[in-house]
């Protein structure tokens, strides 16, 4: 009966153990800076300060608060900008280089590439592209074209970083859309074809239909990385958020109110607070469009 009783532990505790060193790193860094966050939200702490509690006065700031709107202004339209264009381009990426061609292999490897690639290289190389001095401004000019502020005007400087943000989605998405491609049945094609239905027609009434759900998930995914953008918008705006901090995003204004020896950190952890709340409502949303649609 001991030997039984020793099993039944081992039984109890042995998938416990196993978890532990999973379980510890989860609650070390991300539940407990998560906790951390909300409890610091209703706080006036800073860097070196501890704070004290006070209440809702953090979020009402926000409310006031010239920059927040910007920073939420500036985070929406880059979901609008973005989204779309990483939901259905990699699907068309991913029909492109789905053919068994030769040579079809490097042109993967080669759309693939950019994911792979530091964001910081990838945003220092778009930098001297698109400078006023830069490779594209020096192009244009050889061809009676003016410089273009592609980095000094406010909303240039934004769709320059949306561009950067969807030319190093394209690879990651691409490659979901292809799994999903590889479980259409050829046969629902080759059907459509001899309806005469032709290329457009099977495109929109089979592929479609048939990888929505992966269409809902990339958008889920693209969304919540497009309104969280951050290192795109700084390394080609600068710290600062571009001319007079008009392209600063939310994360970047968590980032300039909570870091330095004087960072409002209880101001920061609202901010980051406001991103989380919202980040979590465009997922619902999407899941919810997705189930009407069913519907």
């Amino acid at each position: 009966m001991a030997g039984v009783s020793r099993v039944r532990r081992q039984l109890h505790t042995s998938p416990w153990l196993f978890a532990a060193p999973g379980l510890l790193v989860v609650g070390a860094f991300v539940l407990y800076p998560f906790v951390s966050t909300v409890v610091n939200s209703f706080t006036d702490r800073r860097t070196l300060l501890p704070g004290r509690f006070v209440g809702l006065a953090n979020f009402r700031e926000l409310i006031h608060d010239d920059m927040f709107w910007t920073g939420l202004r500036n985070s929406t339209l880059y979901i609008v900008g973005v989204v779309p264009a990483l939901v259905v381009l990699p699907l068309l990426l991913a029909l492109l280089v789905q053919k068994n061609i030769p040579g079809i292999t490097f042109f993967r490897s080669a759309f693939y590439t950019p994911v792979v690639a530091s964001v910081v290289v990838v945003g220092l190389i778009w930098v001297w592209l698109l400078d006023e001095r830069g490779l594209v401004n020096s192009l244009l000019q050889t061809v009676g074209i003016d410089r273009i502020g592609f980095l000094s005007d406010q909303w240039l400087l934004l769709l320059s970083a949306m561009a950067v943000t969807v030319w190093k989605g394209l690879g990651y998405y691409m490659i979901i859309y292809l799994a999903a491609l590889a479980n259409v049945p050829r046969e629902l094609h080759e059907a459509a074809a001899v309806d005469g239905a032709g290329a457009v027609r099977r495109f929109l009434t089979v592929t479609v239909p048939a990888v929505r759900s992966t269409m809902v998930l990339v958008a889920a995914l693209s969304s919540v990385a497009a309104f969280k953008v951050f290192s795109e918008v700084y390394l080609m705006a600068g710290p600062d958020g571009g001319p007079a901090g008009e392209d600063t995003t939310l994360v970047m204004l968590v980032q300039q109110t909570g870091t330095g020896l004087t960072g409002r950190v209880g101001y920061a952890s609202a901010l980051s607070v406001v991103v989380f709340v919202v980040t979590v409502a465009l997922m619902l949303l999407v899941l919810r469009a997705d189930r009407g649609e069913r519907a």
